[in-house]
């Protein structure tokens, strides 16, 4: 339960939990707990979605949805450390990984706020392209608010000691946010399934593609 007292500070008193971060306060105990609570509410909306097949992809889509959102953050974190420390940021790389995981939480959270709405969906309809591009459009508002915290945290101010350049790290950090979307969304594709398909079950499937086609044809797929 300490660990998800953590989510909840986070939750309660936004500006005292980003200043501990911008201090340097308990970042261990932070990142633990962070990545702990985080894993266990994206396991937990994987195997909602994952239940759309069977047990096996329950099983599957519990551990694949939280490796998707942190593999993502270890994948595009040096670029974004290294490119703010070389405009002038003082921040350690693990306070940058402090608060690129308040953001995955804050995704998580919001992951777990529309587990109601999916499994009503799960329940009342059986059309697996419907129900695919129902969460990847739950997938896409949340992430919109994950990443516009995340702009909000880190977003560099002229007040900052030692900051120059201020104006280019914001440009950086629109820039990330960009390419971390992207990440994600290719790294999604690679891991995929996540809701199954009818047939048996796979644990992956080929390399062939890309995200944006694959929710193009799903989309043809639906309507005609």
């Amino acid at each position: 339960m300490a660990y998800f007292s953590t989510v909840i500070a986070l939750l309660r008193d936004r500006d005292s939990f980003l200043t501990e971060i911008h201090k340097g306060i308990r970042l261990k105990s932070k990142i633990s707990a962070l990545l702990i609570s985080s894993f266990c509410f994206f396991a937990l909306y994987g195997a909602i979605i994952g239940a759309f097949h069977g047990p096996l992809q329950v099983l599957s889509s519990a551990i694949k949805l939280p490796a998707l959102y942190l593999i993502t953050l270890v994948v595009c974190l040096p670029t974004l450390y290294i490119f703010n420390v070389l405009f002038g940021a003082k921040q350690t790389i693990s306070q940058h990984f402090t608060y690129l995981l308040t953001a995955i939480s804050v995704i998580a959270l919001l992951l777990c706020g529309f587990a109601p709405v999916t499994l009503f969906f799960l329940i009342t309809v059986n059309d697996y392209y419907f129900f695919m591009l129902l969460n990847v459009a739950i997938f896409a508002i949340t992430g919109i608010l994950g990443v516009s915290f995340l702009y909000q945290v880190m977003r560099p101010i002229a007040s900052d000691d030692g900051v120059q350049g201020v104006k280019i790290r914001t440009n950086i950090l629109r820039l990330w946010l960009v390419l971390y979307g992207f990440v994600g969304s290719q790294l999604g594709w690679t891991l995929r399934p996540f809701f199954g398909s009818p047939g048996q079950f796979e644990l992956f499937r080929p390399r062939e593609g890309s995200f944006f086609t694959g929710v193009w044809n799903a989309l043809m797929q639906l309507l005609f």
